[in-house]
Order: C-alpha cells, then sequence, then structure tokens
C-alpha cells in the first residue's frame, strides 16, 4: 500500500514540476518579449487593463483553492492517474511553445496591453493562422494546466470564468483598434480566423 501511494506521489511530483518549469518558461518569454518590444505607440487602450487584472484573478483563484502538494486531483486508479499527469504535462508544454511561437511572430510588436505601434502590421502568420489571440489561449492552457497539477477541482470553473471574463474584454479592446487601424483587412482576417479556440476543422 505504501508502495502505491509512493508511486502516486512520484506522479504528482513530476507534474507539479514540469508545470512550474513551464511557468518559469512562460515568464522568460514575456520578459524577453517586453525587452524586445517597440517603445512607444501611436494608439492605446486603457481598457485592457481591467481584462488583464481579471485574467491574473482568474490564476489567483487557482492558487487560493490549493490542494495538498503532490496529491491527485481526484482519487484514480493508477492508470488513470498516468493518463491523467499526461494529458495536463502535454497541455503544459504545448501552451509554452505555442505562447513562445506567437511572441517570437509578433516580434516588437509584442506588448502587454493592447496598443498601435508606427508602422503595425497585421500578422496573420504561424499561430495568427490558428486564432486571432494565440498567447490568450495559451494562457487558458496554462491555467487549465495549474489547476489540474495544483489546485482542488472546485477552482475549475470559477477560475476559468473569471480568466475568459477578462480575456473577451482584451479581445473586444484589441479588435477595436485593430479594426481602427485596418479595416476591411482586419475584418476580412476575422472573418476567416476564429479569436479565440481554433476551429476542428
Amino acid at each position: 500500500m505504501h508502495v502505491i501511494a509512493r508511486h502516486h506521489d512520484a506522479i504528482a511530483e513530476t507534474v507539479y514540476f514540469i508545470v512550474l518549469a513551464c511557468w518559469l518558461g512562460f515568464g522568460a518569454i514575456l520578459v524577453i518579449g517586453k525587452r524586445g518590444s517597440a517603445p512607444s505607440a501611436q494608439r492605446r487602450d486603457v481598457k485592457s487593463t481591467l481584462g488583464i487584472l481579471l485574467q491574473g484573478a482568474g490564476y489567483g483563484v487557482s492558487f487560493a483553492l490549493f490542494r495538498p502538494r503532490f496529491s491527485s486531483l481526484f482519487p484514480m486508479s493508477e492508470v488513470s492517474e498516468i493518463i491523467f499527469a499526461a494529458f495536463t504535462i502535454i497541455l503544459a508544454l504545448a501552451s509554452t511553445w505555442f505562447c513562445y511561437s506567437a511572441a517570437r511572430t509578433l516580434g516588437k510588436q509584442w506588448a502587454l496591453m493592447a496598443r498601435v505601434i508606427e508602422g503595425h502590421e497585421l500578422i496573420r502568420v504561424g499561430p495568427y493562422a490558428v486564432v486571432r489571440n494565440p498567447i490568450y489561449l495559451a494562457m487558458f492552457g496554462m491555467l487549465i494546466a495549474t489547476v489540474l497539477a495544483v489546485s482542488r477541482w472546485q477552482a475549475i470553473l470559477p477560475a476559468a470564468v473569471v480568466y475568459l471574463s477578462g480575456t473577451f474584454i482584451r479581445i473586444r479592446t484589441e479588435q477595436s483598434l485593430l479594426r481602427a487601424t485596418f479595416g476591411a483587412k482586419f475584418d476580412d482576417y476575422a472573418r476567416r480566423v476564429p479569436a479565440f479556440l481554433p476551429r476542428l476543422m
């Protein structure tokens, strides 16, 4: 019985540290992206600040409902826990890679707050050919991976609702800026590429 318990702890511990490593990767992407971004903006919308705060609050909910370290989200068999752990790890790694790819594609246009810089281009390649807001999708993936790795199951719904509320505000704000800047070109892009969730077909 103790051997089984230690094995379950080892699985949960592995997931915990891989998700933590992905968070460190996320932080590095954001810091490096900020350093490489253009220093000034022709146009900026501060309403996105509320969206940022709500997204952060979504993460706050997940950490506030922290479960005992290296424990499972709920009781399950060893096979189920391995499958569950593999899903969580893949989600965290894929989210980190998607964020990195999106930030790299944006280059100097990357910014924490919605803005348009001089010479701004409408990016439609790489992750931006899949969804118009790949970094927000990657952040949502990391939120879910975090809940699965360290939070109680009760955190999933409130954390997701609060985060998605902030994301909706940020998407609406940025759409307004891009539509005002690019007009019909942005409208055509918006018709072809979904804002947040990729199309399955």
